[in-house]
């Protein structure tokens, strides 16, 4: 970007036209969201006057964010803010970004009735599943663990910040939680690692170089995490209690053979709006 005054528009074209240029998806769009974030700005503030000229720190803070996007940091890294469920989530390089396919788990949960439930989420990450859960359906209580201590810093802070009463663990899956909490849940919900470990190089640079892997590799084939999910979480549910987990596009039939096959009842893959799998839900009976 030149020096000198530099205005709304003449921001956004030259930081759209950069983008571009680096292979930036949404090139246009993600311009506008980093002027809108540096400037504190409205997106009909930029429409309305694309004449109104930036300030020096203003330039100078905008040039920066766009050469970090052009290197293909998550925008979301970059203003250290996502959105999932009407809620606000503080969001950093320790976590997978909340993401719109899986608020399909939250509204199958809501749709099925949470309210006045117990809550157990695995492999919680930002936190946006108990947290979203927890403002909307008013569960009864709501716990969620995470292997990594970086992650649950995260979650901490957006239940605080979305008034959400969550209890945090620390460690790996259902060993990080408290014997006398057992068969005390009525939900179970997970987005757990799904991606095969060959896949992740071939993923997006923002998903393969900037979050984290932990959050990503589920082992060579994808389903080690609902294995472990489908031997262990029966002693912490309730009898009917009932598991939400969202899985890759093509894992419905491998993951409901997983649960069928130890005895979990009414299992269903949910599709997402493109017609993928995206959910499979299933019923625990002792």
């Amino acid at each position: 970007m030149g020096t000198g005054a530099v205005t709304y528009s003449a921001a956004a074209a030259d930081a759209a036209g950069r983008l571009e240029a680096s292979g930036v998806p949404e090139a246009k769009e993600n311009a506008l969201l980093l002027l809108e974030y540096v400037c504190g700005s409205r997106r009909q503030d930029i429409y309305l006057n694309p004449g109104q000229i930036l300030s020096a720190e203003e330039t100078e803070r905008f040039d920066k964010l766009v050469k970090a996007r052009q290197e293909r940091i998550p925008l979301q890294q970059l203003t250290g803010k996502a959105y999932f469920m009407g809620l606000e989530f503080t969001v950093d390089e320790n976590v997978l970004i909340p993401r719109q396919d899986t608020e399909i788990l939250v509204e199958r949960v809501l749709k099925d009735g949470a309210e006045g439930k117990r809550l157990l989420d695995m492999c919680t990450g930002s936190g946006c599943i108990p947290v979203s859960l927890a403002v909307h359906a008013q569960v009864a209580a709501a716990a969620a663990c995470d292997i990594s201590a970086a992650a649950l810093k995260v979650a901490r802070r957006n239940a605080a910040d979305n008034k959400a009463d969550i209890a945090f663990y620390e460690g790996d899956m259902f060993d990080a939680l408290p014997s006398e909490i057992k068969g005390s849940f009525d939900i179970i919900t997970s987005n757990p690692p799904y991606i095969r470990r060959g896949d992740i190089a071939g993923l997006m640079p923002e998903v393969k170089d900037h979050e984290p892997t932990c959050a990503l590799d589920g082992g060579e084939d994808g389903l080690i995490f609902y294995r472990r999910i489908a031997a262990e979480a029966g002693v912490w549910l309730k009898p009917g209690g009932r598991i939400y987990m969202e899985i890759g596009y093509d894992q419905g039939e491998d993951v409901t053979a997983i649960f069928a096959a130890l005895g979990y009842k009414d299992t269903e893959v949910i599709k997402d709006l493109a017609g993928l799998d995206r959910v499979v839900c299933c019923c625990y009976e002792s």
